[in-house]
């Protein structure tokens, strides 16, 4: 009973500090409460995100915002067609050493951090974007046939444009899976914008200010994992991902026919968590069958695709995963 008790007030004490860092990146990220649930949700579990909007939305002031407030080393790349593996993993040089002598020193590249932005991904060749995988699967790189760990934690929140697709490189579906959810950030609202305006052209602006230790959030991330997570709650994420794989018995006519392959397992571990980051950030102790619905889309749109003549009649993936959803009443049961 004590254990439970402590839990309790350990998730409690968390969703305090969790609100005062939310605070703090709403007011510089102004008004998208969701885009910054989801990518706080996305650190609290341990996990990548990938940041998909036009440009001028604040994704770049987003990510520094969050590495202030929750006491991460940041480093951004800028990807483009000539950016090579060694500018983000690092390289040996050849040096002289002392008695004349000459031996290899690695100099690490930028990915030696706690929090990266992988500005523009889709601009990179194949090969470049390949030099992630490694590190965003087993936080660590191999350079010159040694393994060198990454900085603790370590993530990856990465953007892509949605226009100018020219010249570009989609990301493969092993590298769109290594990221635990798919964040698209809108444009704002009139009255948003109004106060983006006020707060972004005056002579002074709001600071960001750190909430979060690097050791705090890997003990928040421990300590989401402990969360308990309800039976009809669990159910619901298996029926979900499972129902939106076309070879699947409980697939409808419209997936078997437009989806070309579905959500794997990690889809399904990956609502396991981002439903346990939701209940946190929204002060509740569980997660609930609603936040299963809720983070739907976003841990399920980048895991799917629709079959060549889905695209071509102009199907929409995310219209799909809404009418899955809606086969779930709001309490977990098949509708």
């Amino acid at each position: 009973m004590s254990e439970e008790t402590d839990l309790v007030a350990e998730i409690e004490q968390l969703g305090v500090k969790l609100a005062d860092a939310k605070d703090a990146i709403t007011r510089r990220f102004i008004g998208q409460e969701k885009v910054v649930d989801l990518t706080l949700s996305a650190l609290l579990c341990g996990g990548h995100a990938l940041l998909i909007g036009l440009p001028g939305l604040g994704k770049t002031r987003l990510v520094d915002t969050l590495s202030t407030v929750m006491g991460l080393n940041g480093n951004r790349v800028q990807f483009t067609p000539d950016l090579m593996p060694a500018d983000i993993l690092g390289s040996e040089i050849l040096e002289k050493v002392k008695g004349g002598g000459r031996d290899f020193r690695f100099v690490p590249g930028p990915i030696f951090c706690q929090l990266l932005m992988a500005d523009e991904i889709n601009r990179a060749s194949p090969r470049t974007q390949s030099a992630l995988l490694q590190a965003m699967q087993e936080k660590r790189v191999t350079v010159a046939g040694e393994d060198r760990p990454l900085d603790a934690p370590f993530h990856v929140l990465a953007t892509q444009n949605p226009i100018e697709q020219e010249g570009t490189y989609p990301l493969p579906e092993a590298q769109l899976d290594r990221f635990l959810v798919q964040i698209d950030v809108p444009y704002p609202d009139r009255d948003t914008e109004r106060d983006i305006l006020l707060a972004t052209t005056g002579v002074e602006e709001d600071e960001a200010h750190q909430v979060f230790t690097a050791q705090e959030l890997i003990a928040a991330q421990t300590l989401l994992r402990r969360m308990p997570v309800g039976d009809s709650v669990m159910e619901l994420i298996l029926d979900l991902v499972r129902a939106c794989r076309p070879e699947d018995e409980t697939a409808t006519d419209a997936v078997r026919e437009h989806v070309a392959w579905g959500p794997g397992p990690r889809a399904a571990q990956a609502l396991m968590l981002t439903v346990r980051a939701q209940a946190l950030l929204h002060g509740r102790l569980a997660p609930s069958a609603q936040d299963v619905i809720d983070m739907a889309q976003p841990v399920l749109s980048h895991r799917m695709a629709l079959t060549f003549a889905a695209r071509a009649r102009g199907e929409s993936l995310p219209e799909l995963i809404r009418e899955t959803v809606h086969r779930f009443d709001p309490m977990g049961a098949a509708a």
